[in-house]
């Protein structure tokens, strides 16, 4: 399989959790056909809701030509929801039993130019594939990040046996709908983004379970400090800004020695019970009487008056 040049109109959605429904109005905005599958109990009335929900800020950030709620129908039966499928979005459970078996299922059903993109976030696509004996090159990671109908990163990463032409053809759709495509070069569990995440987790818990800072605190002193700054630029660009005139050179030469220190002591916390508990009490004193829904719609608004911004001046920029 060479090149893959397959016109995507209609995309099959596999599993409707909070990711799937996500990808789902997504492509709807775009002005996709999509058929979505679940065998959960009320999945279709779930998909339809968070599809209804999702629509007014779909339509902030524009809708393509022909995009509509209609164009989503629904299916229990697999078979019949890949019927006529241009690419595949799956997102069901991450066990790995689960999905090579099918994987398996789709590749022995789905023409070789149809694209099988998974959206795991720490699965391999090598193990994945591994059983798919007809068109295991045309199987690839789309990880997204969540939600991916507002946040625009999607991971891009081949197994051992995806083609070139796979991972270039699923950069192109992705980033025709807007997204921010990352190619990784190598496999590693948990991709990029979630590393990151685990990262800064690792430090935070461990600083809270060290009685350094309260919950409270420290997720003031990410959001209003560095990650106000990430929203806008990454790390290494924003070392570049810190170094002044000198720029990332000078950076380096500034601050090696202090930040290779801290990184000496760097914590790695036990998540025990007790630390545990800990966290989800300064949790819940931070969030207070706020519910899970309150909470989305204030990130939501946020994430939208960020992306509003971005598509601003970033369109100003590129008219001078």
């Amino acid at each position: 399989m060479s090149e893959i040049t397959r016109p995507i109109r209609e995309v099959a959605i596999i599993g409707t959790g909070v990711i799937g429904a996500s990808w789902a109005a997504l492509f709807l905005a775009k002005g996709l056909d999509v058929v979505a599958t679940d065998v959960a109990p009320d999945a279709e009335i779930s998909l339809s809701r968070f599809v209804k929900a999702a629509w007014p800020a779909l339509e902030r950030l524009g809708l393509a030509p022909g995009a509509s709620q209609s164009r989503l129908s629904f299916t229990t039966d697999l078979p019949t929801a890949i019927r006529n499928a241009d690419f595949v979005q799956e997102n069901g459970p991450e066990r790995i039993d689960f999905k090579k078996k099918l994987y398996r299922q789709l590749d022995e059903s789905l023409p070789p130019d149809v694209i099988i993109a998974s959206s795991s976030s720490g699965l391999t696509m090598s193990a994945i594939q591994s059983d798919c004996p007809l068109h295991p090159e045309r199987c690839v990671i789309g990880h997204p990040f969540n939600p991916p109908h507002l946040v625009p990163l999607v991971e891009i990463v081949g197994g051992a046996k995806t083609s070139e032409a796979t991972i270039r053809r699923a950069s192109e759709f992705y980033t025709g709908l807007g997204k921010q495509a990352v190619r990784l070069r190598k496999e590693v569990p948990g991709h990029v983004a979630n590393r990151l995440q685990a990262a800064l987790a690792r430090e935070v818990y461990y600083l809270v379970a060290e009685d350094v800072v309260s919950v409270t605190d420290i997720d003031k002193a990410l959001c209003w400090g560095p990650g106000l700054r990430w929203g806008i630029m990454g790390q290494v660009l924003l070392n570049h800004l810190g170094g002044g005139q000198g720029g990332i050179e000078h950076f380096f030469q500034q601050f090696t020695g202090p930040m290779t220190a801290w990184w000496k002591v760097l914590g790695s916390p036990e998540l025990t019970p007790a630390v545990q508990a800990k966290l989800a009490a300064g949790l819940h004193e931070q969030v207070g009487s706020r519910s899970i829904a309150e909470l989305e719609a204030q990130r939501d608004e946020i994430l939208l008056g960020l992306l509003e911004l971005r598509k601003k001046v970033e369109g100003a920029t590129a008219s001078q």
